[in-house]
């Protein structure tokens, strides 16, 4: 089968980078170029990467298959329109879009044209979180009734992060909790399903940006399990990322955000259980993918995959959808400060 003709637009998200040395590298891959309304940064991208610029999108899409798009996020939908109308398959970062209206356009706009659409996840790749799934079904923390979900960095101490498009709320739509927090959300949807209900709180305490810099969501499920989601962008260090309690055992797991990867070394699922025969705690042999590398080349790897072989991209633009609800409930509850239902941010 002939390689999938390929092309980046946008290279604004630093994921772009991991997605390029894929699309450089696997034989499943024509590494066609790089748009980006940036020329600088577009000629600079595509350098790097060894292929070629192009300044004319519609040209760009008209010599392509697919495209993998990690520009801003306030242009996913323009670009996915463009390449939708065209017939191209689209790989696109996270979050999907900023705005309700503009997630449902998206969702319009690819069911409209039938083309393949693959919204980008990460943790669901990793096999630590595998492992964690597993452990879910089988029953071994019995009644899951709290979750508490880390996820962040310290980048918010570095101008170039501060004074980039991340915080800035016209090209972002939001700060950290849309940023970070869309990671947590879509891992607690794959886990546990869609929750109910939202509260949250953010700040701007840390550092001043006109974004939030701080995080906190606390979601509700129809069988009472509540979940913590806290995000941040000047985590300095941090041990556990995600903690699972349950009636007969409990789950910390280190090393799969950028808050804990450097700050920890071994370890990195922890595990007790209360059964008689084997209470007490465990250390599973798992790394982390986040630990290893590659993590980030999951998504772009999968896609080329599915488009190869004529499979359904593991992630669906509805996970996407769903995610970024849970964010835009999560800072409805935190300007109204009253619970926000889910489904009124999906129905």
């Amino acid at each position: 089968m002939k390689p999938v003709r390929i092309a980046t637009l946008g290279f604004a998200h630093y994921h772009a980078n991991f997605w390029s040395e894929v699309f450089r590298g696997s034989p499943q891959a024509a590494f066609v170029g790089i748009w980006d309304d940036d020329a600088a940064r577009g000629h600079d991208a595509a350098k790097r990467y060894a292929t070629r610029f192009w300044s004319d999108l519609d040209a760009l899409l008209d010599a392509v298959d697919a495209v993998a798009i990690t520009s801003e996020t306030i242009q996913h939908r323009a670009l996915i329109e463009r390449a939708a109308s065209r017939g191209r398959a689209i790989l696109c970062e996270k979050p999907i879009a900023t705005t309700r209206v503009d997630a449902d356009a998206i969702a319009a706009t690819v069911a409209r044209s039938g083309i393949a659409f693959m919204q980008s996840f990460p943790k669901r790749f990793d096999p630590v979180n595998h492992e964690l799934r597993r452990l879910l079904a089988e029953g071994f923390f019995g009644k899951v009734w709290l979750v508490r979900v880390r996820h962040g960095h310290r980048h918010g101490n570095d101008p170039a992060f501060t004074q980039g498009w991340w915080a800035d709320p016209e090209r972002s739509g939001g700060g950290t909790l849309l940023d970070e927090g869309v990671h947590g959300a879509d891992f607690l949807r794959w886990l546990f399903g869609d929750p109910q209900s939202v509260t949250a709180m953010v700040s701007h305490a840390a550092l001043g940006l006109a974004v939030e810099d701080t995080g906190l969501a606390l979601f509700r499920w129809e069988n009472g399990m509540i979940a913590e989601l806290a995000t941040g962008w000047s985590f300095q260090a941090a041990d556990a990322s995600i903690e699972i309690f349950g009636t007969k055992g409990t789950a910390l797991l280190a090393g799969v955000d950028l808050g804990s990867k450097d700050h920890t070394e071994s370890g990195y699922l922890r595990l007790y259980s209360s059964d008689q025969t084997e209470r007490g705690w465990r250390v599973s042999p798992i790394v982390p993918r986040f630990k290893t590398g590659g993590f980030h080349q999951q998504n772009a790897l999968a896609f080329l995959d599915a488009l190869t072989t004529g499979g359904t991209p593991p992630i669906t633009l509805e996970d996407g959808r769903r995610a970024l609800a849970m964010i835009l409930a999560a800072y409805a509850a935190a300007a109204s400060g009253r619970e926000q239902r889910l489904r009124d941010f999906t129905d």
